[in-house]
């Protein structure tokens, strides 16, 4: 995938550039990734996990086959070329089967890496650092790389058969705690030191050399590595430059490699810009996308309850909460304390679990109703001010309609300017 290798061998000349990845499967912020991605003519790296789409439907119920159907046509509708449009797949192996014996965990990991690239996923992070059923705690590096390696000579085989070359880009190695955020809450973390990273690469290697797979080294362009950033339910841990040196500095030994950073989420534009500087030059985000969703309907809620009797209004925090409460599955394990707490964190929490509930058809309906309900009349510029003031000077200056979708679209994308601004070099993110 050309977009990708030309980053990194950008990057290893020199230039201080990057791509981030959008980790989302929700229509409104792929809408908003993709409208910005439009706007500004650039590639869109967008990612799916092996926890939300895998060859049994995932959470989201959907293939890979159907995730890539549905990005290319929301792509087709809002006119962005799917040349410009590259798909991941993330943590790709045995993640989902951990429970099962390794020998089933990894027949299962074939056949998800063999549905991601049969349906045209081109970067494909190559994860097998979980233990399974029949498994030590924790894996070797050499577990870890053999099982890798397997599931990469599966990859370049799907892609000849499907495609009469490969052209897949890898990434290798994972990041620590979990992706999507620390289930407990964290003070401090270890960054991944010089001598892990290179015994993590050295692993691969060797493993690859042994499947006959020299000759795809060269794209493998990404090593998943902890910076020292990551957040909680409440707290997020800012990326320290001080502390990441001796790593930032090792890669510079390897020709074709960056780092790729993981849980970038909430980090502040300047340590975002920094990050890509130091050579994370991957920049992975999810939950701050919807977390910023999840902040314009809550605002627009509020707008409505302003404007219109209880009677007539959409209900959506109410139902949302309900709908938690009544399938708690998604959150229960993560939050904890006493009702208040739980209460809160279900609603503002930076992990962010709302997010598995939005596709609910009863919150479906009652966002529709919010919005439809904010688009019969125009909405008072006061009340934007005060629940969207980002939004409110953009209304003002004439460059954003004040229509709800609008106003939700373009509160996602103030995250997005941050992270485009980080990777294209920019020093503000007013792009």
């Amino acid at each position: 995938m050309k977009h990708l290798t030309e980053m990194a061998e950008q990057h290893k000349r020199g230039k201080t550039n990057g791509i981030y990845a959008v980790c989302s499967a929700h229509p409104l912020v792929l809408e908003a990734a993709i409208r910005y991605a439009h706007a500004g003519r650039t590639p869109l790296l967008i990612e799916a996990t092996s926890n939300q789409v895998d060859q049994f439907g995932g959470y989201t119920g959907m293939t890979p086959a159907d995730f890539r159907g549905f990005v290319c046509g929301l792509a087709d509708s809002l006119g962005f070329p799917q040349s410009q449009l590259i798909l991941g797949g993330d943590h790709l192996g045995p993640n989902r089967w951990q429970h099962l014996p390794a020998a089933e965990a990894m027949a299962n990991a074939d056949e998800l890496i063999k549905s991601y690239v049969a349906a045209g996923f081109k970067k494909i992070h190559l994860d097998c650092s979980m233990s399974c059923g029949d498994d030590p705690v924790p894996l070797t590096d050499e577990i870890v790389a053999e099982r890798a390696a397997r599931l990469a000579k599966v990859a370049e085989a799907a892609c000849r058969e499907h495609f009469g070359e490969s052209d897949l880009v890898y990434v290798i190695g994972t990041e620590v705690p979990v992706p999507g955020g620390a289930h407990e809450t964290l003070a401090e973390l270890e960054v991944t030191t010089p001598d892990a990273a290179r015994a993590t690469l050295e692993a691969h290697r060797h493993a690859f050399e042994k499947h006959g797979l020299n000759a795809i080294w060269p794209r493998i362009i990404g090593l998943v590595v902890q910076p020292g950033v990551e957040f909680d339910h409440t707290h997020v841990i800012d990326y320290q430059p001080q502390k990441a040196a001796a790593l930032s500095a090792m890669v510079a030994a390897y020709d074709t490699l960056v780092f790729e950073a993981h849980s970038t989420d909430y980090q502040t534009p300047q340590a975002l810009r920094q990050l890509v500087k130091d050579h994370f030059a991957i920049l992975k985000v999810g939950p701050a996308l919807t977390f910023a969703l999840r902040e314009a309907l809550f605002s627009l809620a509020a707008m409505e309850e302003e404007l219109l009797p209880a009677k007539a209004c959409s209900g959506l925090r109410h139902v949302l909460e309900s709908v938690m409460l009544d399938r708690p599955e998604y959150w229960q394990s993560h939050y904890h304390g006493d009702g208040h707490a739980r209460r809160l964190a279900r609603g503002y929490s930076y992990s962010d679990r709302v997010r598995y509930y939005w596709p609910d058809s009863q919150i479906d309906e009652v966002f529709a109703r919010l919005v439809q309900n904010l688009a019969d009349e125009p909405i008072p510029l006061p009340l934007i001010s005060q629940y969207l003031p980002l939004q409110y000077v953009k209304v003002r200056a004439g460059t954003l309609n004040a229509a709800p979708r609008e106003l939700i679209i373009d509160h996602i994308q103030d995250i997005l300017r941050q992270y485009h601004a980080a990777c294209a070099g920019m020093t503000s993110c007013n792009a």
